[in-house]
């Protein structure tokens, strides 16, 4: 049978090699720093890596000479005392000047990263977006496009974006795990980021300082869209404001051409050919519609993305968001509902209030808000 000692000491030897295989096993989380597909988050991670692999250096080294020492010099009852180093000048200019050197390779790095991360790259026309953080959603402007939507920022692939955030309530901080760092957003300062999305997709992003009790929830997305689909995008948040779809202005322009002389009579020839162009609308979207005026929903939430208003996140587009209640729920017609119904019942101390709703008229607001997209 083997000394007790020895099993002990293959299981102490051991347990730091199956813990680093857990760690292999360990699943590609969406919210993960590790896959960084920008190159702000590129820089970042270097960083990491670069500290990860001096602390790596610095434990094998120190761990390796102490169990060298443990197991070479270990005291037995006969042993004479040893020499004392107290006070060697050699030793501790050595184990001084080893530890310097090593936080330099990290800190020479880290500083110039700081630099290259504050300092958005000089490209040609970066998208500028405005970002507010309130609790607890996101306000997300788009000065070039005039627009203005909530908690899915959609950017275009290969284009730099720059963010220009401020914070309309308390302290929030502004994170997207696989495009940027973490950087705290403050009410009356502007603090600034840049990113370049390089591949298409669907990505969390969290606010990361807590702002109060509905802080785990104030989560948004990042939509990286082909350049096509993001101009699409912009239009339909354009369209908002109730333009008239291209083929009723067509037939509008055309009557307009047609009788050059009448022009009042035909503003409202074209405006009721507008009109007539529009397919029938559902009357449960039509009812939905009503009580949206009606119960003063347009107070808090405007359904134009040009003409930002309200309290509460600007509803154009909600119909084809992939979540509600900032990034809390996927956007299915029954989460709608209960939000609608009664939204302190799902995320408790937000500004709207329970307008006891029947659950027919609940349903009769979402399906018109479905038609916002």
């Amino acid at each position: 049978m083997a000394p007790r000692w020895s099993r002990n000491a293959v299981a102490a030897l051991a347990a730091p090699f199956l813990l680093a295989l857990l760690a292999g096993c360990a699943g590609d989380y969406p919210q993960s720093t590790l896959n960084p597909l920008g190159d702000f988050a590129r820089i970042v991670d270097g960083v990491f890596r670069t500290t990860l692999f001096w602390a790596t250096v610095v434990f094998v080294l120190v761990e390796g000479a102490l169990l060298y020492v443990v197991l070479k010099f270990r005291g037995r009852p006969d042993d004479p005392q040893p020499k004392q180093i107290h006070g060697n000048t050699t030793a501790e200019i050595i184990w001084t000047a080893i530890p310097a050197l090593v936080l330099a390779m990290i800190a020479v790095p880290t500083v110039r990263a700081i630099f290259r991360t504050y300092r958005a790259p000089d490209t040609a026309n970066p998208l500028e977006v405005e970002v507010i953080g309130h609790q607890w959603w996101w306000e997300f402007r788009y000065p070039e496009y005039g627009v203005t939507t909530a908690n899915e920022l959609h950017v275009p692939v290969g284009r730099t974006v720059t963010l220009r955030m401020t914070a309309g309530d308390v302290l929030h901080s502004f994170w997207v795990p696989q495009f940027a760092a973490k950087r705290d957003v403050f009410p009356g300062r502007q603090t600034t980021m840049w990113f370049t999305a390089e591949k298409p997709g669907d990505y969390p992003a969290q606010c990361a300082e807590f702002c109060g009790i509905q802080h785990g929830r104030m989560a948004f997305r990042v939509v990286a869209d082909e350049p096509a689909a993001f101009d699409a995008h912009m239009t339909m948040l354009r369209a908002s404001g109730g333009a008239p779809p291209a083929a009723a202005t067509a037939s509008a322009d055309g009557l307009r051409s047609a009788s050059v002389g009448a022009s009042v009579a035909l503003d409202t020839v074209a405006a009721d050919t507008a009109k007539a162009a529009l397919p029938p609308e559902d009357p449960a979207v039509a009812a939905g519609r009503q009580l949206y005026l009606a119960k003063g929903c347009l107070g808090c939430h405007s359904t134009d993305a040009t003409k930002p208003m309200g309290i509460g996140p600007n509803l154009a587009g909600i119909g084809s968001r992939s979540y509600i209640g900032a990034g809390s729920w996927k956007n299915t017609d029954d989460a709608l509902v209960r939000w609608v119904q009664n939204p302190q019942a799902m995320k408790e101390g937000v500004l709207m209030p329970n307008l006891q709703l029947t659950e027919a008229e609940a349903r009769s607001i979402v399906a018109y808000l479905r038609t916002l997209k």
